[in-house]
Protein backbone atom coordinates (compact mmCIF):
# COMPACT_ATOMS: atom_id res chain seq x y z
CA UNK A 1 0.00 0.00 0.00
CA UNK A 2 1.40 3.41 -1.01
CA UNK A 3 1.92 5.75 1.93
CA UNK A 4 -0.11 8.94 1.59
CA UNK A 5 1.45 12.38 1.66
CA UNK A 6 0.04 14.46 4.50
CA UNK A 7 -0.81 18.05 3.59
CA UNK A 8 -2.08 21.10 5.45
CA UNK A 9 -3.17 24.58 4.39
CA UNK A 10 -2.61 27.46 6.81
CA UNK A 11 -5.10 30.10 5.72
CA UNK A 12 -4.46 33.70 6.75
CA UNK A 13 -6.50 36.86 6.33
CA UNK A 14 -10.11 37.12 5.27
CA UNK A 15 -12.88 34.61 4.65
CA UNK A 16 -12.42 35.04 0.88
CA UNK A 17 -8.92 33.62 1.34
CA UNK A 18 -10.38 30.76 3.35
CA UNK A 19 -12.61 29.79 0.42
CA UNK A 20 -9.54 29.73 -1.83
CA UNK A 21 -7.80 27.43 0.67
CA UNK A 22 -10.78 25.11 0.80
CA UNK A 23 -10.85 24.88 -2.99
CA UNK A 24 -7.14 24.05 -3.05
CA UNK A 25 -7.82 21.15 -0.70
CA UNK A 26 -11.06 20.13 -2.38
CA UNK A 27 -9.71 18.23 -5.39
CA UNK A 28 -6.72 16.49 -3.82
CA UNK A 29 -6.98 12.78 -4.66
CA UNK A 30 -7.58 10.86 -1.45
CA UNK A 31 -5.45 7.94 -2.64
CA UNK A 32 -2.36 10.21 -2.65
CA UNK A 33 -3.01 12.86 -0.03
CA UNK A 34 -4.33 12.97 3.49
CA UNK A 35 -5.45 16.39 4.72
CA UNK A 36 -4.45 17.44 8.22
CA UNK A 37 -6.48 20.30 9.63
CA UNK A 38 -4.71 23.53 10.50
CA UNK A 39 -3.07 23.48 13.92
CA UNK A 40 -2.94 19.71 14.14
CA UNK A 41 0.06 17.46 13.57
CA UNK A 42 3.17 17.89 11.45
CA UNK A 43 2.28 17.24 7.79
CA UNK A 44 4.75 16.49 5.02
CA UNK A 45 3.64 19.56 3.04
CA UNK A 46 2.42 22.87 4.41
CA UNK A 47 0.78 25.43 2.12
CA UNK A 48 0.59 28.96 3.55
CA UNK A 49 -2.17 31.01 1.92
CA UNK A 50 -1.08 34.55 2.74
CA UNK A 51 -2.78 37.92 3.16
CA UNK A 52 -1.21 41.19 1.98
CA UNK A 53 -4.00 43.68 2.61
CA UNK A 54 -2.53 45.85 5.39
CA UNK A 55 0.72 46.07 7.34
CA UNK A 56 -0.39 43.86 10.24
CA UNK A 57 -1.65 41.17 7.87
CA UNK A 58 1.64 41.19 5.96
CA UNK A 59 3.59 40.88 9.20
CA UNK A 60 1.44 37.94 10.29
CA UNK A 61 2.00 36.22 6.95
CA UNK A 62 5.80 36.65 7.13
CA UNK A 63 5.94 35.52 10.76
CA UNK A 64 3.85 32.44 9.98
CA UNK A 65 6.07 31.47 7.05
CA UNK A 66 9.21 31.85 9.17
CA UNK A 67 7.75 29.78 12.00
CA UNK A 68 6.90 26.97 9.61
CA UNK A 69 10.36 27.19 8.01
CA UNK A 70 11.89 26.65 11.46
CA UNK A 71 9.83 23.47 11.84
CA UNK A 72 10.98 22.37 8.40
CA UNK A 73 14.61 22.83 9.49
CA UNK A 74 13.90 20.52 12.41
CA UNK A 75 12.60 17.87 10.03
CA UNK A 76 8.93 18.23 10.95
CA UNK A 77 7.93 19.21 7.38
CA UNK A 78 9.37 18.21 4.01
CA UNK A 79 8.10 21.11 1.91
CA UNK A 80 6.72 24.60 2.50
CA UNK A 81 4.67 26.19 -0.30
CA UNK A 82 3.36 29.76 -0.23
CA UNK A 83 0.48 31.28 -2.20
CA UNK A 84 -2.01 34.13 -1.90
CA UNK A 85 -2.01 37.91 -1.84
CA UNK A 86 1.39 38.51 -0.25
CA UNK A 87 3.28 36.30 -2.69
CA UNK A 88 1.29 37.73 -5.60
CA UNK A 89 2.39 41.23 -4.65
CA UNK A 90 5.98 40.72 -3.47
CA UNK A 91 7.03 37.54 -5.25
CA UNK A 92 10.56 38.55 -6.32
CA UNK A 93 11.47 40.08 -2.96
CA UNK A 94 10.14 37.11 -1.02
CA UNK A 95 12.03 34.62 -3.12
CA UNK A 96 15.26 36.38 -2.22
CA UNK A 97 14.46 36.97 1.43
CA UNK A 98 13.08 33.49 2.26
CA UNK A 99 14.86 31.02 -0.03
CA UNK A 100 13.88 28.12 2.24
CA UNK A 101 10.36 28.17 0.77
CA UNK A 102 10.16 25.38 -1.81
CA UNK A 103 7.74 27.12 -4.20
CA UNK A 104 5.80 30.36 -4.50
CA UNK A 105 2.43 30.91 -6.16
CA UNK A 106 0.09 33.88 -6.60
CA UNK A 107 -3.61 34.35 -5.90
CA UNK A 108 -4.84 32.11 -8.72
CA UNK A 109 -2.67 29.38 -7.35
CA UNK A 110 -4.62 26.20 -7.78
CA UNK A 111 -3.55 25.23 -11.33
CA UNK A 112 0.16 25.84 -10.83
CA UNK A 113 0.13 24.44 -7.32
CA UNK A 114 -1.54 21.24 -8.47
CA UNK A 115 0.97 20.96 -11.30
CA UNK A 116 3.74 21.20 -8.69
CA UNK A 117 2.06 18.35 -6.80
CA UNK A 118 1.82 16.42 -10.09
CA UNK A 119 -1.96 16.67 -10.18
CA UNK A 120 -4.51 18.41 -12.43
CA UNK A 121 -6.85 21.06 -11.07
CA UNK A 122 -10.24 21.54 -12.76
CA UNK A 123 -11.41 25.15 -12.46
CA UNK A 124 -15.05 24.36 -13.19
CA UNK A 125 -15.53 21.94 -10.28
CA UNK A 126 -17.11 23.47 -7.16
CA UNK A 127 -15.48 20.94 -4.82
CA UNK A 128 -14.28 22.20 -1.44
CA UNK A 129 -12.83 20.73 1.72
CA UNK A 130 -14.80 22.52 4.44
CA UNK A 131 -12.59 23.80 7.25
CA UNK A 132 -15.30 25.69 9.15
CA UNK A 133 -17.73 23.88 11.47
CA UNK A 134 -19.78 21.70 9.14
CA UNK A 135 -23.03 23.66 9.62
CA UNK A 136 -21.80 26.92 8.05
CA UNK A 137 -19.61 27.86 5.11
CA UNK A 138 -18.54 30.93 3.16
CA UNK A 139 -19.67 31.31 -0.43
CA UNK A 140 -17.44 33.62 -2.48
CA UNK A 141 -19.65 35.08 -5.19
CA UNK A 142 -17.06 37.20 -7.01
CA UNK A 143 -13.34 37.76 -7.37
CA UNK A 144 -11.47 41.07 -7.65
CA UNK A 145 -12.75 44.63 -7.44
CA UNK A 146 -13.46 47.54 -9.79
CA UNK A 147 -13.52 50.22 -7.07
CA UNK A 148 -10.68 52.72 -6.92
CA UNK A 149 -10.46 53.41 -3.18
CA UNK A 150 -7.21 55.29 -2.63
CA UNK A 151 -5.99 53.18 0.31
CA UNK A 152 -6.70 49.71 -1.06
CA UNK A 153 -4.34 47.42 -2.97
CA UNK A 154 -6.87 44.66 -3.64
CA UNK A 155 -7.58 45.61 -7.29
CA UNK A 156 -3.82 45.46 -7.98
CA UNK A 157 -3.57 42.06 -6.32
CA UNK A 158 -6.85 40.41 -7.31
CA UNK A 159 -7.65 42.16 -10.57
CA UNK A 160 -10.94 43.33 -12.03
CA UNK A 161 -14.32 42.27 -10.68
CA UNK A 162 -15.49 38.86 -11.89
CA UNK A 163 -18.90 37.60 -10.80
CA UNK A 164 -19.39 33.86 -10.58
CA UNK A 165 -22.48 32.67 -12.41
CA UNK A 166 -25.72 32.08 -10.54
CA UNK A 167 -25.80 28.49 -11.80
CA UNK A 168 -22.31 27.70 -10.52
CA UNK A 169 -22.96 29.32 -7.13
CA UNK A 170 -26.26 27.49 -6.76
CA UNK A 171 -24.54 24.21 -7.60
CA UNK A 172 -21.82 24.95 -5.04
CA UNK A 173 -24.44 25.84 -2.41
CA UNK A 174 -26.29 22.59 -3.15
CA UNK A 175 -23.09 20.59 -2.65
CA UNK A 176 -22.42 22.44 0.62
CA UNK A 177 -25.96 21.77 1.83
CA UNK A 178 -25.45 18.10 1.04
CA UNK A 179 -22.48 18.14 3.41
CA UNK A 180 -24.61 19.50 6.23
CA UNK A 181 -24.17 23.26 5.76
CA UNK A 182 -27.18 25.20 7.06
CA UNK A 183 -25.81 28.75 6.91
CA UNK A 184 -24.21 30.39 3.87
CA UNK A 185 -22.12 33.50 4.41
CA UNK A 186 -21.89 35.36 1.11
CA UNK A 187 -18.56 37.15 0.65
CA UNK A 188 -16.89 39.23 -2.04
CA UNK A 189 -14.79 42.34 -2.10
CA UNK A 190 -18.03 44.13 -3.02
CA UNK A 191 -21.40 42.36 -2.90
CA UNK A 192 -23.20 45.43 -4.25
CA UNK A 193 -21.52 45.12 -7.65
CA UNK A 194 -22.44 41.48 -8.19
CA UNK A 195 -23.69 40.89 -11.72
CA UNK A 196 -22.79 44.25 -13.27
CA UNK A 197 -19.86 42.69 -15.14
CA UNK A 198 -22.16 39.97 -16.51
CA UNK A 199 -25.26 41.91 -17.52
CA UNK A 200 -24.68 45.61 -16.75
CA UNK A 201 -27.26 45.43 -13.97
CA UNK A 202 -27.37 44.23 -10.33
CA UNK A 203 -28.00 40.52 -9.93
CA UNK A 204 -27.59 39.99 -6.19
CA UNK A 205 -31.35 39.66 -5.58
CA UNK A 206 -31.63 37.14 -8.42
CA UNK A 207 -28.78 35.13 -6.90
CA UNK A 208 -30.45 35.19 -3.49
CA UNK A 209 -33.73 34.03 -5.01
CA UNK A 210 -31.89 31.01 -6.37
CA UNK A 211 -30.01 30.27 -3.15
CA UNK A 212 -33.07 30.39 -0.89
CA UNK A 213 -34.50 27.49 -2.90
CA UNK A 214 -31.55 25.24 -2.02
CA UNK A 215 -32.88 22.55 0.30
CA UNK A 216 -31.12 22.50 3.66
CA UNK A 217 -29.95 26.13 3.67
CA UNK A 218 -31.76 27.97 6.47
CA UNK A 219 -29.70 31.16 6.85
CA UNK A 220 -28.00 33.33 4.22
CA UNK A 221 -25.83 36.18 5.48
CA UNK A 222 -24.44 39.13 3.49
CA UNK A 223 -20.88 40.35 3.98
CA UNK A 224 -18.87 43.23 2.52
CA UNK A 225 -21.41 45.31 0.66
CA UNK A 226 -20.62 48.77 -0.67
CA UNK A 227 -22.97 51.69 0.10
CA UNK A 228 -23.02 53.02 -3.47
CA UNK A 229 -25.83 51.62 -5.61
CA UNK A 230 -26.71 48.85 -3.19
CA UNK A 231 -29.69 47.12 -4.86
CA UNK A 232 -32.92 48.01 -3.09
CA UNK A 233 -34.60 44.80 -4.21
CA UNK A 234 -32.16 42.91 -1.95
CA UNK A 235 -33.48 44.83 1.06
CA UNK A 236 -37.05 44.04 0.06
CA UNK A 237 -36.18 40.36 -0.32
CA UNK A 238 -34.43 40.38 3.06
CA UNK A 239 -37.51 41.85 4.74
CA UNK A 240 -39.78 39.26 3.14
CA UNK A 241 -37.79 36.03 3.38
CA UNK A 242 -36.73 34.62 6.77
CA UNK A 243 -33.90 32.61 5.20
CA UNK A 244 -32.00 35.83 4.50
CA UNK A 245 -30.66 37.05 7.81
CA UNK A 246 -31.58 40.58 8.85
CA UNK A 247 -27.89 41.42 8.83
CA UNK A 248 -25.71 43.54 6.56
CA UNK A 249 -21.96 44.00 6.76
CA UNK A 250 -21.20 47.25 4.94
CA UNK A 251 -17.73 48.80 5.51
CA UNK A 252 -18.02 52.61 5.46
CA UNK A 253 -14.41 53.57 6.37
CA UNK A 254 -15.21 57.19 7.35
CA UNK A 255 -17.87 59.90 7.36
CA UNK A 256 -15.95 63.16 6.87
CA UNK A 257 -16.61 64.49 3.37
CA UNK A 258 -13.03 65.64 2.70
CA UNK A 259 -11.64 62.27 3.69
CA UNK A 260 -14.29 60.37 1.74
CA UNK A 261 -13.29 62.39 -1.32
CA UNK A 262 -9.59 61.72 -0.78
CA UNK A 263 -10.36 58.03 -0.21
CA UNK A 264 -12.25 58.00 -3.55
CA UNK A 265 -15.23 56.34 -1.92
CA UNK A 266 -17.73 57.91 -4.29
CA UNK A 267 -20.31 58.90 -1.68
CA UNK A 268 -20.79 61.74 0.79
CA UNK A 269 -21.77 61.93 4.43
CA UNK A 270 -25.33 62.90 3.50
CA UNK A 271 -25.64 60.00 1.05
CA UNK A 272 -24.26 57.57 3.63
CA UNK A 273 -26.74 58.64 6.29
CA UNK A 274 -29.65 58.50 3.84
CA UNK A 275 -28.62 55.00 2.81
CA UNK A 276 -28.46 53.75 6.41
CA UNK A 277 -31.85 55.30 7.12
CA UNK A 278 -33.32 53.56 4.07
CA UNK A 279 -31.88 50.19 5.10
CA UNK A 280 -33.38 50.47 8.57
CA UNK A 281 -36.70 51.65 7.17
CA UNK A 282 -37.01 48.82 4.65
CA UNK A 283 -35.70 46.10 7.00
CA UNK A 284 -36.91 46.94 10.52
CA UNK A 285 -34.71 45.38 13.18
CA UNK A 286 -31.78 44.74 10.84
CA UNK A 287 -28.34 44.39 12.43
CA UNK A 288 -25.81 46.67 10.75
CA UNK A 289 -22.11 45.92 10.92
CA UNK A 290 -19.47 48.33 9.63
CA UNK A 291 -15.71 48.75 9.53
CA UNK A 292 -14.03 52.11 9.98
CA UNK A 293 -10.53 53.42 9.35
CA UNK A 294 -8.75 55.89 11.60
CA UNK A 295 -5.48 57.70 10.99
CA UNK A 296 -5.89 58.22 7.24
CA UNK A 297 -3.68 61.13 6.04
CA UNK A 298 -5.54 64.37 6.67
CA UNK A 299 -7.73 63.02 9.46
CA UNK A 300 -7.66 66.07 11.72
CA UNK A 301 -8.88 65.99 15.30
CA UNK A 302 -12.09 67.61 14.06
CA UNK A 303 -12.53 64.94 11.36
CA UNK A 304 -12.00 62.20 13.92
CA UNK A 305 -14.51 63.82 16.26
CA UNK A 306 -17.00 63.86 13.39
CA UNK A 307 -16.49 60.13 12.96
CA UNK A 308 -16.87 59.57 16.71
CA UNK A 309 -20.11 61.58 16.78
CA UNK A 310 -21.39 59.63 13.77
CA UNK A 311 -20.83 56.30 15.53
CA UNK A 312 -22.54 57.63 18.64
CA UNK A 313 -25.56 58.82 16.64
CA UNK A 314 -26.03 55.85 14.29
CA UNK A 315 -25.49 53.14 16.94
CA UNK A 316 -24.23 50.31 14.77
CA UNK A 317 -25.01 46.87 16.10
CA UNK A 318 -21.52 45.63 15.24
CA UNK A 319 -18.41 47.63 14.46
CA UNK A 320 -14.70 47.12 13.83
CA UNK A 321 -11.87 49.64 13.47
CA UNK A 322 -8.44 49.41 11.89
CA UNK A 323 -5.65 51.93 11.64
CA UNK A 324 -4.44 53.24 8.30
CA UNK A 325 -1.25 51.80 6.86
CA UNK A 326 0.28 53.13 3.60
CA UNK A 327 0.31 50.55 0.82
CA UNK A 328 2.76 50.82 -2.08
CA UNK A 329 1.11 51.47 -5.41
CA UNK A 330 -2.09 52.94 -4.01
CA UNK A 331 -3.13 56.54 -4.64
CA UNK A 332 -2.94 57.38 -0.93
CA UNK A 333 0.65 56.18 -0.63
CA UNK A 334 1.97 59.53 -1.90
CA UNK A 335 0.14 61.28 0.94
CA UNK A 336 2.63 59.81 3.38
CA UNK A 337 1.76 58.64 6.87
CA UNK A 338 1.70 61.85 8.93
CA UNK A 339 -0.32 60.63 11.92
CA UNK A 340 1.73 58.84 14.58
CA UNK A 341 0.84 55.22 15.25
CA UNK A 342 0.27 56.01 18.92
CA UNK A 343 -2.37 58.57 17.96
CA UNK A 344 -3.97 56.14 15.52
CA UNK A 345 -4.15 53.56 18.29
CA UNK A 346 -5.71 56.11 20.65
CA UNK A 347 -8.40 56.91 18.09
CA UNK A 348 -9.07 53.24 17.47
CA UNK A 349 -9.44 52.60 21.20
CA UNK A 350 -11.76 55.60 21.61
CA UNK A 351 -14.14 54.34 18.91
CA UNK A 352 -14.09 50.79 20.24
CA UNK A 353 -14.74 51.98 23.79
CA UNK A 354 -17.73 53.94 22.55
CA UNK A 355 -18.96 50.93 20.60
CA UNK A 356 -18.63 48.71 23.68
CA UNK A 357 -21.05 50.95 25.57
CA UNK A 358 -23.46 51.00 22.60
CA UNK A 359 -23.26 47.23 22.26
CA UNK A 360 -23.97 46.78 25.98
CA UNK A 361 -27.10 48.92 25.73
CA UNK A 362 -28.31 47.06 22.62
CA UNK A 363 -27.67 43.70 24.25
CA UNK A 364 -29.34 44.60 27.54
CA UNK A 365 -32.50 45.47 25.59
CA UNK A 366 -32.60 41.81 24.47
CA UNK A 367 -32.90 40.43 28.00
CA UNK A 368 -36.27 38.77 28.44
CA UNK A 369 -36.71 38.19 24.69
CA UNK A 370 -36.54 34.92 22.79
CA UNK A 371 -34.29 34.36 19.76
CA UNK A 372 -33.62 31.52 17.37
CA UNK A 373 -30.02 30.47 17.93
CA UNK A 374 -27.69 28.32 15.82
CA UNK A 375 -25.33 26.34 18.05
CA UNK A 376 -21.71 26.55 16.87
CA UNK A 377 -19.76 24.60 19.49
CA UNK A 378 -19.43 23.39 23.05
CA UNK A 379 -16.97 25.41 25.15
CA UNK A 380 -16.46 24.14 28.68
CA UNK A 381 -19.78 24.23 30.47
CA UNK A 382 -21.50 26.27 27.76
CA UNK A 383 -23.12 25.73 24.42
CA UNK A 384 -22.03 28.66 22.23
CA UNK A 385 -24.28 29.88 19.45
CA UNK A 386 -25.41 32.90 17.44
CA UNK A 387 -28.60 34.70 16.52
CA UNK A 388 -29.32 35.77 12.94
CA UNK A 389 -27.81 39.14 13.90
CA UNK A 390 -24.30 37.72 14.40
CA UNK A 391 -21.65 36.32 12.10
CA UNK A 392 -19.15 33.72 13.33
CA UNK A 393 -15.87 34.78 14.93
CA UNK A 394 -16.44 38.55 14.62
CA UNK A 395 -19.78 39.18 16.35
CA UNK A 396 -21.67 38.49 19.56
CA UNK A 397 -22.27 34.99 20.86
CA UNK A 398 -25.00 33.43 22.95
CA UNK A 399 -23.83 31.29 25.88
CA UNK A 400 -26.20 28.60 27.12
CA UNK A 401 -25.59 26.11 29.95
CA UNK A 402 -24.61 22.84 28.27
CA UNK A 403 -27.53 20.55 27.48
CA UNK A 404 -26.25 17.13 26.44
CA UNK A 405 -29.12 16.56 24.04
CA UNK A 406 -28.29 19.75 22.07
CA UNK A 407 -25.46 19.52 19.53
CA UNK A 408 -23.55 21.96 17.26
CA UNK A 409 -25.43 22.70 14.07
CA UNK A 410 -28.81 22.60 15.79
CA UNK A 411 -31.25 25.52 15.87
CA UNK A 412 -32.96 26.16 19.23
CA UNK A 413 -35.12 28.89 20.74
CA UNK A 414 -33.34 30.68 23.58
CA UNK A 415 -34.67 33.06 26.23
CA UNK A 416 -32.05 35.73 26.95
CA UNK A 417 -31.48 36.09 30.69
CA UNK A 418 -28.33 38.24 30.89
CA UNK A 419 -26.16 40.43 28.67
CA UNK A 420 -22.75 42.06 28.63
CA UNK A 421 -20.92 44.08 25.95
CA UNK A 422 -20.35 41.30 23.47
CA UNK A 423 -22.12 38.21 24.81
CA UNK A 424 -25.66 37.15 25.59
CA UNK A 425 -26.60 34.47 28.10
CA UNK A 426 -29.75 32.43 27.91
CA UNK A 427 -31.62 29.20 28.49
CA UNK A 428 -33.26 26.97 25.90
CA UNK A 429 -37.03 26.85 25.75
CA UNK A 430 -38.73 23.48 25.84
Amino acid sequence: MVKKTTLQVVSLGCSKNLVDSEKILGQLPSERFSVIEEGRGDPNIVIVNTCGFIHDAKEESIDTILQIIEKKKKGLHEKVLVCGCLSQRYLDDLRQEIPEVDAWFGVSAANDLYAYLKETYQNDLPQRYITTPKHYAYLKIAEGCDRTCSFCAIPMIRGAYQSASIDSLTEEATILAGKGVKELLLVAQDLSYYGYDLSKKPMLAKLLQSLIRVEGIEWIRLHYAYPNNFPEDVLQLMAENPRICNYLDIPLQHINDELLLSMRRGHSKKQTIRFLEKVRRLVPGIALRTTLMVGYPGETKQAFQELYDFVEAVRFDRLGVFTYSPEEGTRAFNLGDPIAQAEKNRREEAIMSLQASISLQINQAKVGKTYRVLIDRVDGKYLVGRTEFDSPEVDNEVLIPDQKEIIPGQFIDVLITKADEYDLYGKPLD
